[in-house]
Formats: C-alpha cells, structure tokens, sequence
C-alpha cells in the first residue's frame, strides 16, 4: 500500500512539474516585438487591412505578462485562428513595463494603467471603431476561449452577401 501512495505522488509530482515546464515555455514565447517596431508594423496592418478588406487588431501587451501569453493561445487556436485569419490583421504592440508605446496606447484610448492585455479594432482605413477600457482580457485565466470566439465575431467586418452569424464569411 505504501508503494501504491508513493507511485501516486511521483506521479502526481512529475504532472506538477509538466505543467511547471509548459507554463514557464509559454511564458517564455517572443509573442510581442521590440517596441521600437510598433510604428512600422502598424503601418505595414493598415495597408494589407486596406487591400484585403479586413479590419486591425491591436494587441497591447508584453511579453512577461501571463494574461498575453494565454490570449495569443486563444487567439490560436482551433476554434479562433480561422476567423481571426479571414477578418483581421493582428498586430502585438510591446509595452515594455508600462513605459513603451504609451502614447500609441492613448492615441487609441487604450488605459494602460488597467494592465494589459488591450485592444483595440481598427477599420480597414485605420478609424478606431472600438478599444477596451474594463480590462476585459486582463483575466486570461478566468476567461474561456470562446469568449475570444464572441469578441472577434462580434467585431469582424460585415461583408455583402454575409450573415452576421458566419464564422469565416
């Protein structure tokens, strides 16, 4: 019986110590570039949104932070890649610590001081048509993954011919 309850705590050690590995190889993932390359990659958004009739999504985080790091999950998986793919533009602003790219961050009415991650969506032709101001993502980890599903739904662009219900229309 002893050797049964020490098999059950190796093993239950060894799933601490995997989900310890995955988590700390997800926290580690390069999701947000050098903040000196917002501007540009903006830019290089808004252009492709213009010629592919797709609107800009606006990530504003870091790479340190946890929340972000599950969002990008979110915003990859399964379920969301196809409609995030067929309707945005995704562009990740690094914030550094709260003292990068603050000003882009005010520019699109992004509070900052909330915590990140933020977003905001952009029209194709770059008008600000909604930013998060509740810290409605902030939570990864209370958030389910279809909540990502309901927000990029709700906020990808109309097209002639579509129902507002299509996934990937």
């Amino acid at each position: 019986m002893k050797t049964l309850k020490w098999i059950a705590a190796w093993i239950g050690a060894g799933a601490v110590l995997a989900l310890a590995a995955v988590t700390a190889n997800s926290a580690s993932r390069d999701i947000y570039p050098a903040p000196a390359q917002a501007h540009a990659d903006l830019a290089v958004a808004l252009k492709t949104a213009a010629a592919t009739h797709k609107r800009v999504l606006i990530d504003f985080g870091g790479n340190w932070c946890g929340d972000c790091q599950v969002l990008d999950i979110y915003f990859h998986n399964e379920q969301n890649e196809p409609i995030l793919n067929a309707n945005f533009v995704l562009v990740h602003v690094n914030v550094g610590h709260y003292d990068a790219n603050v000003e882009l961050a005010h520019s699109y009415k992004i509070p900052l001081q909330k915590g990140v991650p933020e977003l905001a969506i952009l029209s194709e032709r770059g008008k600000l048509l909604y930013a998060t101001q509740g810290a409605e993502f902030e939570s990864m980890q209370k958030v389910e993954p279809s909540a990502v599903t309901q927000f990029l739904v709700k906020w990808k662009p109309t097209k002639p011919g579509c129902s507002a219900v299509m996934v990937t229309c």
